[in-house]
């Protein structure tokens, strides 16, 4: 009866070590994750924020713009100071800003060629009215 005790106990401490070694893995492998700088992010965000500003951002969205633009800034703050889950996330979020500003930026000028258009076409309207005349 008495070596069936040490038994179970040995067991269940085992058990415990491998769930201890387990957890102590597990937090190892989440805080190397962590430890990584987001350069990919970081360097799609840069291109986000240049293509932007190419399309006339900061002319046609420069609300859209200086929130890219900042929050840029504090990911690379961050990423200085090695908080590497904070630069993420603000490059995350500064490259969607970026992209609205840049789409917004297209539609803008399109809708500005669309009005020049239409007011070409009532130029030519009107001038073939006078030779009509």
């Amino acid at each position: 009866m008495e070596l069936k005790t040490m038994k179970t106990t040995s067991s269940t401490h085992l058990r415990g070590l491998k769930l201890a070694a387990l957890a102590i893995g597990s937090s190892f492998i989440l805080a190397g994750c962590a430890g990584h700088p987001p350069t990919e992010q970081y360097a799609v965000t840069q291109s986000a924020v240049n293509d932007a500003v190419s399309a006339g951002g900061t002319e046609f969205a420069a609300v859209e713009m200086k929130s890219a633009q900042d929050k840029f800034k504090q990911a690379e703050i961050a990423m200085h100071d090695k908080k590497y889950d904070e630069a993420r996330m603000l490059a995350e979020q500064a490259e969607w800003d970026a992209r609205v500003a840049e789409r917004k930026a297209q539609a803008m000028k399109a809708q500005q060629t669309l009005k020049d258009s239409q007011q070409g076409v009532q130029e030519l309207r009107q001038e073939s009215q006078r030779t009509v005349q």
